[in-house]
C-alpha cells in the first residue's frame, strides 16, 4: 500500500499547517534573537570627568554606587591640579563634567561660555591646614612657621593649585607672610607636598584637611579660621562641548544626593553652603 493513499486530504492539510507554523516560529525567534543582540552590543556611554585629586577616594567609591543602577554609563576620572585641568579644558581636551577645588578655575571657564548653561553647581566645601610629620609636637600654629629651626615649608603652584592661593591670603591675615617666603618650597600637587613632610624633606605643609586625612604619617598641626581666607568651594559643572550631557547632568546630580553625600563626609569634605 502507498503511503500517500495512507495519509488523508484532512491529515495532510494539517501537516502543512503545521509545517508552516513552525517556519513562522523559527523566524520570529530569529528576529528576537537579532533584536537581543543588538540591544546587548549597544555600547556603553563613557564619562569622562577631570577631577581635583582631593577627591579621589570619594568619587571612586561614589562610581561603585552609581554603576549598580547606571552600569550602562562608564565614568573614568581624569585627576589633577584644578588650574591645570581648567587649562586642558581651555584648550580642547574632552571633558564631561569638571569638579574644580577652587572657585577661580570654574569663574574662568564660565566667563568664556565653556560650562553648559544651568549646570554648574556649589558641590563641596574644604578646610586649609598645615600639616607637620606626625611624631613633631614643636609647631602647633600657623604663626610658629617663623620659628628659625623650620627651614622648608610646602605650598602648591599658585598658578594650578587652589590651596596655594588660600594658604598665602591665610599667612597674610595673620601677618607672617613676608618672614616665611624665602622657606617655601613649590610642589606641583598637594599630594607631593604631603609626601615631603612624611619623609622629612619639608618641615611643614599646607594643604587642604582632605588631603591631610589621607595620610598617618602626618599630623594637622592647625586648620585654618575662616576670616583668614576667602570660602573654600568645590563647584561642578557640566562641559558646553560634552558630547553626553544627559549623561552627564545625571551623574552630576547624583553626587549632590543624600547618598553621595555621606560618602563625601567620610572622606572630610562637607556640603557646600
Amino acid at each position: 500500500m502507498k503511503v500517500q493513499r495512507i495519509l488523508s486530504p484532512a491529515f495532510r492539510r494539517g501537516l502543512v499547517l503545521v509545517l508552516a507554523l513552525l517556519m513562522v516560529v523559527s523566524t520570529l525567534g530569529a528576529c528576537s534573537n537579532k533584536e537581543k543582540a543588538n540591544t546587548t552590543s549597544a555600547p556603553p556611554t563613557n564619562l569622562l570627568v577631570s577631577v581635583a585629586p582631593s577627591l579621589k577616594a570619594s568619587v571612586e567609591e561614589i562610581k561603585v554606587m552609581y554603576a549598580s543602577s547606571k552600569p550602562d554609563i562608564q565614568i573614568t576620572f581624569n585627576y589633577g591640579p584644578s588650574g591645570s585641568l581648567k587649562t586642558q579644558i581651555e584648550q580642547g581636551a574632552a571633558a564631561d563634567i569638571f569638579i574644580s577645588q577652587g572657585k577661580k578655575e570654574m569663574d574662568d571657564l564660565e566667563q568664556k561660555n565653556l560650562l553648559k548653561a544651568g549646570t554648574r553647581v556649589n558641590l563641596l566645601s574644604d578646610e586649609l591646614v598645615l600639616i607637620v610629620g606626625k611624631n613633631n609636637t614643636s609647631i602647633n600654629s600657623f604663626e610658629e612657621l617663623t620659628k628659625p629651626e623650620i627651614k622648608n615649608i610646602g605650598i602648591g603652584e599658585a598658578q594650578t593649585v587652589p590651596a596655594a592661593r588660600t594658604a598665602q591670603q591665610t599667612l597674610q591675615a595673620l601677618k607672617v607672610w613676608d618672614q616665611v617666603q624665602s622657606k617655601l618650597v613649590v610642589g606641583k600637587d598637594l599630594m607631593q607636598i604631603t609626601s615631603w613632610v612624611e619623609s622629612g624633606d619639608a618641615d611643614a605643609g599646607l594643604v587642604w584637611n582632605t588631603i591631610a586625612m589621607t595620610s598617618d604619617k602626618v599630623r594637622v598641626a592647625a586648620t585654618a579660621l575662616p576670616s583668614t581666607h576667602e570660602p573654600v568651594v568645590l563647584p561642578a559643572a557640566v562641559i558646553a562641548s560634552s558630547k553626553n550631557s544627559p549623561a552627564a547632568e545625571d551623574f552630576l546630580k547624583f553626587l549632590q544626593s543624600d547618598q553621595a553625600m555621606q560618602v563625601f563626609a567620610k572622606y572630610g569634605f562637607d556640603k557646600a553652603k
